[in-house]
This record gives C-alpha cells, sequence and structure tokens, in this order.
C-alpha cells in the first residue's frame, strides 16, 4: 500500500490559490478512483483508492497548513503502519514553470516549507516525491514568492496548469504500478516540442 499526499492549505480562502496544488492532483487522482475523502484521519483528510486499477492507496490532504505538513505526515504513516519508502509528497514547485512535473525518489526540501517540515518530522529525505511546475514561462523569480504561491492562476495559465494537474496523477498512477524509475524515465523527459 502506498500513501500518497498532495500539500496545500485547508479552507476557502486557499482552494483556487498556486499553494493548493497538489490539492488538486489528489482530487483528481480521487475523482479517477471513485475515492471519497470525507473521513478526518491524523488531522487529514483520507481516502482510499485503488490506483492504476489494481494498487491499494491512501490518499491524504493535511489539514495543517503547508508549513506543518510534516505533523500530518508522520502521523499518517504510523496510523496506516507504512514507511517513507511508501510515501509519494505531491507539491508546487517555484522553479518549475506551470507546465512542468518532476518526479524524484528523494532529496532536500528545496526551500518549500510543507517539503521541510515533512523531512524535519520523518528525520529522512528518503521518500518518493512529484513536483507540479507553478512558475510563469519564460520569467525569472517572482518577486514577493509568499504572496505569489497564494495566489491564483491567472486566465492565461489556466489550461497549462490543468494539464499538468492530469499529467501528474497519470505520473502517480503510473509510481504506484510500476515503480519510481520507470515513472521518473516516462514523465521527467522534457516536453516535445514544435508544433
Amino acid at each position: 500500500m502506498f500513501l500518497i499526499v498532495g500539500l496545500g492549505n485547508p479552507g476557502l480562502k486557499y482552494t483556487f490559490t498556486r499553494h493548493n496544488t497538489g490539492f488538486w492532483v489528489i482530487d483528481e487522482l480521487a475523482y479517477r478512483s471513485g475515492s471519497q475523502l470525507r473521513e478526518i484521519v491524523c488531522q487529514s483528510y483520507v481516502g482510499r483508492a485503488l490506483l492504476a486499477g489494481s494498487r491499494d492507496a491512501v490518499l491524504a490532504k493535511p489539514l495543517t497548513y503547508m508549513n506543518r505538513s510534516g505533523l500530518a505526515v508522520a502521523a499518517l504513516l504510523r496510523h496506516f503502519s507504512l514507511g517513507p519508502g511508501e510515501l509519494l509528497v505531491i507539491y508546487d514547485d517555484l522553479d518549475l514553470p506551470v507546465s512542468r512535473i518532476r518526479l524524484r525518489s528523494s532529496g532536500g526540501g528545496g526551500g518549500h516549507k510543507g517539503l521541510a517540515s515533512i523531512i524535519n518530522a520523518l528525520g529522512s529525505e528518503e521518500f518518493a516525491r512529484l513536483r507540479v511546475g507553478i512558475a510563469p514561462a519564460g520569467e525569472q523569480g517572482v518577486g514577493d514568492a509568499a504572496g505569489y504561491v497564494l495566489s491564483p492562476f491567472g486566465a492565461e495559465e489556466e489550461q497549462h496548469i490543468q494539464e499538468a494537474v492530469l499529467l501528474a496523477a497519470d505520473a502517480v498512477e503510473l509510481f504506484a504500478a510500476a515503480g519510481i524509475e520507470k515513472a521518473m524515465n516516462r514523465y521527467n523527459a522534457p516536453p516535445p516540442s514544435g508544433p
């Protein structure tokens, strides 16, 4: 069994902000699998799902707010008797443009406070993660990063983020079915160029 956690902030105020991209991928996976994320376990909305038609998973959206995500994730792993090797964390990334996703099998926090909270709570960087880009395409930096991640996507970005969320959900399903290496090989490739 896997624990698939999407990071974000609870409440209507944050629903459509860039920082909630991880929640959107979990919602898409729940929709595909017919899962209901109604039960609250370990300060998280959770639901059981069959990913890729056969892999048992727990989908989770922590309610602890982004900077305290580690509290919920560590508690969920204990509750379901899982280790970091059965965890995949999905989160927004300011270093990737809106249309891109990237999987890694482990690594540091990269400046993301939600991921840093999880690393701190688990005492380990050895868990899979899926980054979903939220940076404006072709621009260097965003100025006020805190304000930017808590802002909604612009109209011109809507289609790109919707496509990225669908692609991220596809990547999670392949991760569950065939492992991180195959998922990385397929989804970390640069997007095709040309018309």
